[in-house]
């Protein structure tokens, strides 16, 4: 088994410094709300769950690696201020605040980079509204005065049928430890002219609830036959953590704890739960419990992988993923042995891995349940069996894998 990268919470190589865990913030979700069965469907069986994205990698400034003469233009989008509210019987609270980068012409984003405007910024989603939904989502955003809307889960558009959902692909991520999101050299995410942009905040209230202005660079290139587009394919495994021995109380119950999620969440989020759990072939009524998540799903197309990510919550400690498990042909993509939820990271391949469609990828978490009573920010929620969900005391295990149709140019300027 080749290993290709190996990262721990405390790799200084490439900036980071972080060795201690002081939550503060993230996650990506889950499409929720009515629509969130019929999404959860298609994106657990359709190639695995595709969409198109940019991840981030931390340590260095959009355009910093790129040559001084490459015609980039830099667009600066910043929020207005939002004081974060969370909903009842919760500490948590996503919103999706609309932002038009006024974009004149066809162009690739090579970097991007979210800067957080306080500490209880959780994570962040940049997503795209293509040119054809931007006068929906104007009509939208006015309907709320231009203080955008709540958006757990995905960030979509308020009244977004299915299709819609899926023509607004994410163009960026950030969760604490990115810095800049550059991307491979000779690769780009597609920005539309008239395109607009959706920033959905995850805002964890057990950190604090002040106003935040947040704000949002994007590098970008003209279209050029030398830039590869970026896919996304996320990949799922359903955590069921239990409380740990010694430790007691009525949401240490599975059941009891999934019906308090689906009253903090709405009845969507338990669909959501066992959605993932059908889709790693588990029975939902009585799934594998442990300290561990696992799942192997298949690679919706063939190509290249250029670059990955693991992302966990707070009670993470490992992760890895694997291609093509237990063949001749596995290797190690992605080795963090010492996850930090304050230290994530996406990374790019130095050499791209062919794939095929078909190919299988194993994604693995490994968790520390003893956490929720040793960290003081968790130690606010009372004992619960942990599984997916979109609270900050809930968990998660997703594997970012993106990919090009075809060999990136590493010689581009872009």
């Amino acid at each position: 088994m080749t290993e290709l990268i190996e990262r721990s919470g405390a790799d200084t190589a490439t900036g980071g410094a972080a060795s201690a865990r002081f939550p503060t913030r993230l996650t990506s979700g889950m499409a929720r709300g009515p629509r969130a069965a019929a999404i959860l469907v298609a994106v657990l069986l359709v190639a695995g769950g595709i969409s198109v994205i940019v991840a981030a990698t931390a340590g260095s400034t959009p355009g910093a690696t790129r040559p001084a003469t490459h015609p980039y233009k830099t667009v600066t989008l910043v929020s207005p201020a939002y004081k974060p509210t969370a909903s009842v019987g919760t500490t948590d609270d996503y919103h999706c605040t609309l932002l038009n980068p006024h974009v004149k012409q066809d162009a690739y984003v090579i970097s991007s980079q979210f800067k957080a405007g306080s500490p209880e910024d959780h994570h962040a989603i940049l997503s795209l509204v293509p040119p054809s939904l931007a006068a929906t989502a104007l009509s939208d955003n006015a309907a709320t005065g231009g203080n955008g809307w709540t958006c757990f889960g995905a960030p979509s558009l308020p009244k977004a049928s299915i299709l819609q959902l899926f023509d607004t692909p994410w163009l960026s991520v950030w969760a604490p430890g990115h810095g800049a999101d550059t991307l491979p050299r000779g690769t780009g995410i597609s920005l539309p002219a008239g395109s607009l942009v959706i920033m959905q905040v995850h805002y964890n209230l057990l950190v604090g609830d002040k106003p935040v202005q947040n704000s949002l660079v994007l590098d970008t290139v003209p279209v050029s036959k030398a830039v590869a587009p970026l896919h996304l394919d996320l990949q799922f495994a359903p955590p069921d953590i239990p409380c740990p021995a010694g430790v007691t109380g009525p949401l240490c119950d599975r059941t009891a704890s999934l019906a308090d999620q689906g009253r903090r969440f709405g009845s969507d989020a338990v669909q959501t739960v066992d959605f993932i759990e059908l889709g790693c072939g588990n029975n939902i009524s009585d799934p594998p419990a442990g300290d561990t998540a696992s799942c192997t799903q298949s690679i919706g197309r063939a190509g290249y992988i250029d670059r990955v990510q693991g992302h966990m919550h707070l009670l993470g400690t490992k992760f890895s993923m694997i291609l093509n498990p237990g063949t001749p042909q596995a290797k190690t993509v992605l080795n963090v042995p010492n996850y930090n939820f304050d230290y994530q990271k996406a990374y790019n391949l130095s050499t791209p891995i062919p794939v095929k469609a078909g190919d299988k990828i194993q994604i693995n978490c490994t968790y520390n349940p003893r956490l929720a009573q040793e960290l003081p920010i968790l130690r606010k929620a009372p004992p619960h069996f942990v599984t997916w969900g979109d609270g900050s005391t809930d968990e998660m295990c997703l594997g970012l894998v993106w990919t090009s149709k075809s060999l990136p140019n590493s010689h581009s300027s872009a």
